[in-house]
């Protein structure tokens, strides 16, 4: 679960981080308020949305506004966020159509020295939470790891014993921290990683960290993500998610216990299990196909959960073909067979279907689509469900 910079930096601020006095806006007069609030000659204006980039980014309505903008008075606070409020921002990790903008965060401006780069994500090959540090702030981290891969250094620590003192004053000597900021990065990177293994996180990144004239250190961005997983732990979380940054498709599969994401192709996808899932997409792409999305129904989905996803997938106007890849295990084909049946009956299938069915009752689930007056595809294998697939949807 994504949240917003808002809402990320009230836990750091929270957990004793150091973030800089804000105060979120909803319409320009909110935004003239917050920055008579600041009391401050600057200000800056960073729009609210689930998507990187911002600073880069730019309105489709106003090509000259950014998502993230300098103030010099309440006049212009209101101005900006006036021609930000309620319009899309298109950044490089937005999609082509951008995200509507529905509040901003408007920021005291600081006097900023140096930036720096601080992130957690989990080292899946140590089986650890392991703290990224760089000189390089303001930068994506792929960004560095591909042009200066040296310029990152890397501590794991144990989720029960937190990050140790001695590797904060080793991070701050590989940083070149020194004095004041040296002494401020024990207080800012310990609550971090501990907010991080407390709240079941799988990523809080603070892009920049900003190393201020007096020597502190200051988180000017935040960005947290929730593992899903654990958020039964977390029920406070759960005021946090703002579903209409969130796709309205994956947000009807969450209900129904579906694992759903959206993709940009033209041939959707109804398979039982990630790695299959996986599998299938890529073999899609191999035959020249692009994937429409990400669907596991799992391997207990009854029915109604199948019907529910066949809806989903139609949803998507840009499907032109559909894919079905069970390997019957604890789901039946014959499950499958029925859904597939009940589907064109209930919610109507107008595109071209193919079946590739193995496992429980698979013959049986093939006898009830032969004998059924719908229009469904029966493939062979994989390889050849992949090729008739692509073909049907570049008809």
């Amino acid at each position: 679960m994504k949240i917003h910079e808002y809402q990320a930096k009230e836990l750091l601020r929270d957990a004793g981080v150091a973030v800089p006095v804000s105060f979120v806006a909803t319409t320009a007069e909110e935004a003239s308020r917050a920055f008579e609030k600041l009391d401050g000659s600057t200000a800056i204006i960073k729009a609210q949305i689930h998507a990187g980039g911002r600073g880069k980014g730019i309105f489709a309505e106003h090509p000259e506004q950014h998502g993230v903008q300098l103030v010099q008075s309440a006049r212009e606070a209101a101005e900006v966020t006036c021609r930000m409020i309620g319009n899309r921002l298109v950044t490089s990790q937005s999609g082509a159509e951008g995200r509507v903008v529905r509040r901003v965060l408007v920021e005291a401006a600081c006097d900023i020295a140096r930036e720096l780069y601080l992130g957690i994500v989990i080292d899946r090959n140590a089986g650890l939470p392991v703290l990224m540090t760089s000189p390089a702030g303001g930068m994506d981290i792929e960004q560095i790891a591909n042009e200066s891969p040296e310029w990152i250094y890397r501590e794991a620590f144990h989720p029960d014993r937190g990050l140790q003192p001695f590797q904060v004053r080793k991070l701050a000597r590989q940083l070149g921290l020194q004095g004041p900021s040296a002494r401020s990065a024990d207080p800012l990177m310990r609550p971090l990683c501990k907010l991080f293994v407390d709240l079941d996180c799988s990523m809080a990144e603070i892009n920049p960290l900003g190393v201020t004239s007096s020597g502190d250190l200051l988180a000017l961005d935040a960005k947290i993500t929730f593992d899903g997983n654990g958020l039964f732990r977390h029920k406070q979380l759960e005021a946090l998610r703002d579903l209409a940054e969130e796709e309205p498709a994956e947000v009807r599969a969450s209900k129904a216990g579906l694992s759903y994401v959206k993709l940009d192709g033209t041939i959707g996808c109804l398979v039982n299990g990630a790695g299959l899932a996986m599998s299938t997409m890529d073999l899609i792409q191999l035959q020249g196909g692009e994937p429409a999305n990400f669907l596991d129904v799992g391997g207990s989905a009854d029915l109604e959960a199948v019907i529910e996803a066949f809806s989903i997938l139609l949803s998507d106007r840009n499907v032109k073909a559909v894919l079905v890849n069970i390997f019957g295990g604890i789901i039946r084909c014959t499950t499958i067979a029925e859904a597939l049946i009940q589907a064109y009956k209930t919610i109507g299938i107008t595109v071209p279907v193919v079946v590739r069915l193995e496992g429980t009752e698979v013959e049986q689930g093939r006898q009830m689509i032969d004998a059924s007056d719908v229009n469904i595809i029966v493939a062979d294998g994989l390889t050849d469900a992949a090729q008739k697939v692509v073909r049907e949807s570049k008809r």
